[in-house]
């Protein structure tokens, strides 16, 4: 082994001296510098905690004053008209045509909108798929459809396939956070009548709703609604076009009970085909889209790590199934509760506690609801919450949340993002309220395009059986949409995973009591 000369030595010892002087000077260069402090244009204020503007809003709806300004940037991304004052239902705006029987948010938005549900198209095959097969008969020739739902790319491409089939449609919001403003701007320019913005008031809602169904020359004849309160409304102020709709297709468990209540008492005069149960929707909207999408609202609005957090979710049907899954799967420890034992037994073997909210509501890092019934989630229940708990709902409707119990003097309002409200109590205990109890996937963020193709499609067809069925073949009731075309829709989707079906021979299909080509369940499944 060589052994370094003097002067070598030397020559290295007097660069490592000369490499430490230069990281000092940096140092002492960087330490010198001077702090910035940095400022905030806005210190956090506290919200209203009732509403001022004339009219009170319905406590059903009750929201702050200030939340009717706020959007999501998850469900509209380019929506820099939200800080123009006004409504817009103050503005006089027209489409390219001249026409100006809409009310959107800024209708310049139409071409970012028109990207938006071309994205959508590409994920929504099947729905496509059913618009170029049907366009040439035009099944819903003469069908004046009034509708109400969220407003998003993916509903925007169901709109636009009625159309193609020959139907004429208004349209309006069934939720006051979920529309996409520039998707509104897009379908007001194709010429569809809609009647709907982000962060509409209460007023605005029922107003929206009105415009919809009370035009002049102008009479719907079959609904399409999400949650009901295009069905409320026409069946309490428009009784005479009520008795004249042909048919009403509804998608929401919520929606859906209203219907049967209607029924029960007698005063369903339509036919109406209950979508939320069919096998197409409960299957795969409520379990798949809920899978996928409670954790993206979750993150894009609060940044909370599951891992070893304590969750509970209230309902274990197919929504609380989707979550659940989510939930576990990133290591959060998830406790269920239920008021059906067979759900209850189906979420024990999956690996779930099931408790009484009561016993366990102290400890709870996140509490979600998903029954679509109401006050699930109690102010008795919230004041026992930890700090800093999140609170937050995937039903549909927006009653699962004791909201209103929270609009007290004593406990103060703070937002400290879109969709996102500190309630705070006098000792300073904090519980985080996203979106104001509202449905938390399509308010704060999105929702999975593929899965929606196939509540689409259902929802097309729907319509397109009830306004073509003969006269009889539907009373004064409630319907489940046959296994037939339950069947046909998930067929049509099978192509994008490029799936292949087994045929039953002759023989097979004696053997089992079945046509070969379907149905293969009987009406009563599930």
């Amino acid at each position: 082994m060589s052994v370094p000369d003097a002067a070598g030595g030397d020559e290295m010892k007097q660069a490592k001296e000369i490499e430490d002087a230069e990281k000092f000077n940096f140092m002492a260069t960087v330490t010198k510098a001077p702090k910035k402090q940095i400022q905030f244009a806005d210190d956090m204020q506290e919200f209203t905690k009732f509403p001022t503007k004339s009219g009170r809003r319905s406590l059903s709806r009750s929201i702050s004053q200030s939340s009717t300004d706020s959007y999501s940037s998850a469900a509209s991304y380019t929506d820099s008209s939200d800080d123009e004052e006004g409504t817009p239902r103050e503005k006089h705006q027209t489409n390219s045509k001249g026409s100006s029987n809409f009310c959107v948010k800024n209708i310049k938005q139409a071409e970012f909108g028109r990207r938006e549900i071309e994205i959508a198209e590409q994920d929504m095959s099947a729905l496509i798929s059913l618009r170029k097969r049907a366009q040439g008969e035009k099944p819903l020739a003469g069908a004046k459809i009034v509708g109400c739902t969220h407003i998003t790319a993916q509903t925007a491409v169901l709109i636009e396939t009625l159309c193609a089939l020959g139907a004429q449609c208004r349209w309006s919001a069934c939720n006051i956070y979920s529309t996409q403003n520039e998707v509104a701007a897009a379908l007001a320019e194709a010429g569809v009548a809609v009647f709907s913005w982000k962060g509409e008031s209460e007023d605005d809602f029922w107003w929206c709703i009105d415009r919809c169904v009370n035009m002049d020359g102008w009479q719907p004849n079959m609904i399409l609604d999400d949650g009901g309160d295009l069905t409320h409304w026409v069946y309490k102020k428009y009784p005479n076009v009520f008795k004249k709709i042909r048919g009403i297709v509804e998608e929401s468990v919520t929606g859906v009970h209203r219907l049967y209540q209607l029924s029960k008492a007698g005063k369903l005069c339509v036919p109406a085909m209950n979508v939320n149960d069919s096998v197409t929707k409960q299957k795969f909207d409520n379990l798949y889209c809920c899978r996928e999408s409670i954790l993206d609202g979750l993150k894009r609005t609060t940044d909370v790590m599951f891992g070893g957090k304590q969750v509970v979710v209230c309902g274990y049907g197919e929504v609380g199934k989707g979550c659940c899954a989510a939930l576990k799967a990133l290591g959060a420890i998830v406790y269920i509760t239920e008021i059906d034992p067979i759900c209850a037994l189906q979420a024990c073997m999956d690996g779930f506690r099931v408790v009484k909210l009561n016993e366990v509501i102290r400890q709870m890092d996140v509490v979600i609801t998903c029954t679509g019934n109401k006050n699930v989630v109690t102010r008795e229940h919230l004041d026992r919450m930890k700090n800093s708990c999140i609170v937050c709902n995937m039903g549909h409707s927006n009653t699962e949340i004791d909201v209103t119990s929270l609009r007290t003097p004593e406990l103060t309002w703070e937002r400290v993002r879109s969709q996102v409200d500190h309630i705070i109590w006098p000792d300073g205990k904090r519980v985080v309220l996203l979106a104001e109890g509202r449905l938390l996937n399509l308010s704060c963020s999105t929702v999975p395009t593929f899965v929606l193709s196939i509540t689409a499609t259902t929802q097309a067809l729907a319509l397109i059986e009830l306004y073509n069925a003969p006269e009889g073949r539907y009373k004064q009731d409630v319907y489940l949409l046959p296994k037939k075309m339950d069947e046909y829709v998930a067929s049509l989707h099978l192509p994008s995973f490029d799936a292949h079906l087994t045929e039953l021979t002759d023989d097979q299909a004696k053997y089992m009591g079945l046509n070969k080509n379907g149905p293969f369940k009987p009406n009563y499944y599930r």
